[in-house]
């Protein structure tokens, strides 16, 4: 069997950032306040929701898009805040990575990727298949769990079925 950098990492991205959609609309339908959904956090030192689901978009079309240039820097702006406005990324992020094409992604097999973060000094070279899976595709799941966790947390009724997303199943 052939490794595809493709196969290993944007089906997984679409299934989970298709989840986190219907984790929203869950959110959107449980009369916490929208403000007080946004800034919930498992532990006062974590970043809140809404930075949780923006982290989803970062690494997973934001690493896509570091890939292409050889760069990548966290995203430092303000994460939405309203759960539409949240939900519509995440959709957004969905439909740019199915635009994507397993040949392109494929072609990033041995290129150079730096995470570079300027306030810091830091600037870590990678492979770009190590890159997304090393570094981006950890990230991505982090956040998407730590999202999830935070609507469990307040309660929410999302299940292990609404982490996961329709998997892929065997075709015929």
């Amino acid at each position: 069997m052939s490794f595809s950098l493709y196969e290993a990492v944007v089906p997984s991205y679409i299934q989970i950032l298709n989840a986190g959609q219907t984790w929203i609309e869950r959110a959107k339908a449980c009369g916490i306040a929208e403000d007080d959904l946004a800034a919930a956090k498992l532990a006062e030192d974590m970043l809140p929701f809404a930075y949780q689901v923006k982290s989803m978009v970062v690494h997973s079309v934001g690493a896509i898009e570091g890939v292409r240039k050889g760069s990548f820097s966290p995203d430092m702006g303000e994460p939405a805040t309203t759960l539409e406005q949240m939900r519509l990324n995440l959709g957004a992020a969905e439909n740019t990575l199915r635009a994507l094409s397993k040949g392109e992604v494929d072609s990033f097999v041995g290129g150079e990727t730096h995470f570079v973060f300027a306030p810091r000094n830091v600037d870590m070279p990678f492979t770009s298949e190590n890159f997304l899976l090393s570094f981006a595709q950890p990230n991505f799941y982090f956040h998407a769990t730590t999202a999830y966790a935070i609507l469990r947390n307040l309660g929410i009724e999302v299940g292990k079925r609404d982490f996961l997303g329709q998997p892929r199943l065997k075709q015929g």
